[in-house]
């Protein structure tokens, strides 16, 4: 365990709480400080600093807003590096001081007044506050100036002429230095400063109520909702850069569904009023569940990797397998740098969006798109995509358009030909409009503000929520018309999620079409068939497609090149066809993805009782506790008899728990 020292120091020298001198240089500071400080924010859990000085004077200009000092109670070194790691920002009134033995001891100023932060050096080395408290014991004195102000004061009175009047600024100031004037803009009025690399497109823009709502919304969920879980991401001059939270149902949900996650940046690619990034997954119906959410400020490697970082930190660290992102270099740099491990791909659906965009102007533009869709859709190795892009480049004299040509080098991040290893899910189409429905599609349009998305942000999840709930109800009693005599459909409605069931109920009903399953190659244990299968080519028009679809006869082994397994994570009617051409009468289990059936949550092995080490992790102890309750909730819902039962038991709980509180104080 690594050895800390206690050090009760002050940062600054602050033996003296008051200081009653008041030189002109010290008044012309608190003018030029209090001139600039109107509606300090409030100190909260979660704001993050560059350094130890700048959360020192944030709650130092908080302090002399409210009329009190501050000095450092508490600081926590590491004991080899000396380097400080943790410290307790106090009210000047905190504590006593001790018994003096003089004649005439100075009289005690001291109110042990409990009014203080606590703040920590995360791994970004970026200081965050963990822990606030804001009541005081004592009346605050605004008119009185303290030790712990002067420094600050003289240090702006050093570097700054007097101040020209300030125009309220429309970004969020979480707190503001006193050595910068700035107008509404964001540019500086001082021309010692006029030349810097600030950049009013870096931060936030938001409107009038906007910063309170976001403050008020993340203050009411944290006090509702013990595990929310939001981080602040501050420039030096105060302006909100970046914002992430995320509440404890999208921290639950990632420890069931954190396979495959969707980045969604269209708000971002629309250029909407608000720069909303979400981290999207999927459940085991098969529908979108909200991972956590995040306000981007610039579009660029930095803040892209702030956003990922603040989110992987809010899963406690754990990456997903695959990302899914928009085609877009900075968001591919910092996937790379952030989830190392995790394979990055591009969303078809967001490039084919952009098709007619991008190719719509061009003379015989529903051919090019014909040609593009076909090379995309229909092709079933490398090979056959690389001749019908070809193809389409000759046909349509299209070598020097810039989009496409950065859509084929980056064509093995997107076309679904060179992901056939990649565990998809569903989060990729794999035919003409089969498109993915965006997580808050209807409840954000392009001029929605912050504070009306906050609005509808809540009655989004409640309705999402809602809907996996009653999902969850009715399979557990939903039995299912059969539209064949196969065994794999019967096997399986035992087993699926009714909204899989359904998809993979095409696939069984889709084994009719298939006929003239052959051998073509044997080679030891592994044999090659060809499944032929009618297909639709061009509305109505039937043609024959051909399929090759390798198995492994001693340990069932079945691998299909239409790869629906990995696209989809069921298999495919021409798996199925040479399955039930060798007598196999069930699926076998490596072929039923746990994560579309019904008891996942409650069979799912990747949740344990907590260890030694997280037994004081209120995240951890919540997402157990949530866990082991979700049968008592999901059986409770079934039936009145149920349901009463349920409540009369947690209500003794509640009241056991009750009794325990009151004997221990």
């Amino acid at each position: 365990m690594e050895e800390v020292c206690l050090n009760s120091e002050p940062f600054f020298d602050e033996s003296d709480d008051v200081d009653v001198e008041g030189s002109s240089i010290i008044e012309h500071g608190l003018e030029s400080l209090n001139s600039k400080l109107k509606n300090p924010p409030v100190p909260t859990v979660g704001l993050e600093f560059d350094s130890f000085e700048e959360v020192y004077n944030f709650y130092n200009i908080h302090a002399k807003e409210q009329g009190f000092g501050i000095r450092v109670s508490n600081s926590w070194f590491r004991s080899k590096k000396k380097e400080r790691y943790r410290a307790k920002l106090s009210c000047s009134s905190a504590g006593f001081k001790k018994k003096s033995e003089a004649n005439n001891p100075r009289p005690e100023t001291r109110t042990g007044c409990p009014a203080m932060i606590v703040i920590r050096m995360v791994e970004s080395r970026r200081w965050r506050i963990v822990e606030v408290e804001l009541q005081h014991n004592h009346s605050p004195q605004s008119k009185q100036f303290y030790k712990s102000h002067k420094k600050m004061i003289l240090e702006a009175s050093k570097s700054q002429p007097p101040p020209e009047p300030v125009t309220e600024v429309h970004t969020i100031k979480l707190y503001r230095t006193t050595v910068m004037d700035v107008d509404y803009n964001g540019y500086s009025n001082s021309e010692e400063i006029h030349d810097t690399n600030f950049d009013k497109f870096k931060y936030l823009e938001l409107r009038e109520g906007d910063a309170s709502a976001i403050y008020n919304y993340f203050c009411r969920m944290k006090l509702t909702d013990p595990n929310f879980f939001y981080l602040f991401d501050i420039d030096n001059d105060g302006h909100l850069k970046n914002v992430f939270w995320a509440d404890s149902r999208s921290r639950i949900a990632y420890n069931y569904f954190n396979d495959t996650v969707t980045i969604d940046t269209t708000c971002l690619a629309n250029k909407y009023e608000i720069p909303l990034i979400s981290f999207v997954g999927v459940n085991h119906h098969g529908h979108s569940v909200l991972l956590g959410c995040g306000f981007l400020g610039h579009e660029s490697v930095d803040y892209f990797g702030w956003i990922f970082k603040a989110w992987l930190e809010c899963m406690l660290g754990r990456p997903p397998h695959v990302v899914i992102t928009d085609q877009c270099k900075p968001l591919q740099i910092a996937v790379a740098q952030v989830f190392p491990h995790a394979r990055h791909c591009y969303s078809l659906q967001y490039i084919l969006e952009r098709v007619p965009e991008k190719l719509g102007g061009l003379q015989g533009y529903e051919a090019i798109r014909r040609q593009m869709y076909n090379a995309i859709y229909e092709s079933l190795k490398i090979v056959e995509f690389e001749s019908s892009w070809a193809d389409m480049i000759k046909c349509h004299g299209l070598g020097d358009n810039k989009w496409l040509l950065t859509l084929y080098k980056d064509r093995h991040l997107w076309v679904p030909v060179y992901l056939k290893d990649v565990s998809l899910i569903g989060l990729i189409s794999t035919k003409e409009n089969e498109g993915l429905t965006a997580f808050f599609d209807r409840y954000v349009h392009k001029h929605t503000s912050f504070k009306e998305f906050l609005d509808k942000y809540d009655l989004a999840l409640h309705r999402k929520h809602m809907k996996e709930a009653m999902a969850d109800l009715e399979n557990r009693k939903a039995s299912f018309e059969f539209k064949t005599r196969c065994n794999y459909e019967a096997q399986l409605s035992k087993v699926y999620t009714e909204e899989i069931f359904r998809k993979f109920q095409v696939e069984v009903e889709g084994m009719y079409s298939c006929f003239n399953t052959r051998q073509v190659n044997v080679n030891g244990s592994i044999i090659t068939y060809i499944v032929k299968e009618r297909v639709e080519v061009e509305g109505s028009e039937k043609g024959v497609k051909s399929f090759e679809v390798l198995y492994e006869t001693t340990k069932l082994d079945i691998r299909c090149i239409c790869s629906l397994l990995n696209y989809k994570g069921y298999l495919c009617r021409h798996a199925l066809n040479v399955l039930n051409y060798n007598g196999v009468e069930e699926i076998p289990s490596r072929y039923i993805l746990r994560r579309w059936t019904r008891d996942f949550k409650h069979s799912c092995n990747q949740f344990h009782a907590p260890s030694n080490n997280d037994t004081y992790n209120p995240v951890h102890l919540y997402t157990h506790l949530f866990n082991s309750a979700l049968p008592v909730l999901e059986v409770g819902a079934q039936s009145r008899e149920h349901y009463m039962v349920a409540l009369k038991e947690l209500e003794e709980l509640l009241d056991k728990f009750d009794i325990e509180d009151s004997d221990s104080m």
